[in-house]
């Protein structure tokens, strides 16, 4: 997830994978990634479907534990859910 065409964590680390600057979340609001509780969803994976780097995007949010807004598709909790099936 990037806000404002940017990386938010690891543009600050300054170890932004490479893949982020492909996002379609980059050229959107990034507030429909970040709905408030018991918000849509609906928008952030409507946009999700479409990304070339949805896998990259989910990969990264499960290898560094992101446990807020949409990541590849996936909210928190599916996100949980599908950790949980994994392991």
């Amino acid at each position: 997830m990037l806000m404002e065409g940017r990386p938010v964590v690891a543009d600050l680390l300054g170890d932004a994978p490479e893949w982020q600057e492909r996002a379609l979340c980059s050229q959107t609001d990034p507030e429909a990634f970040f709905p408030e509780k018991g918000g849509s969803t609906r928008e952030a994976k409507r946009i999700c479907s479409r990304c070339e780097v949805r896998n990259d995007c989910l990969e990264y949010a499960l290898g560094h534990d992101e446990r807020f807004g949409i990541w590849g598709g996936l909210s928190e909790r599916e996100r949980r859910k599908l950790k949980r099936r994994v392991a």
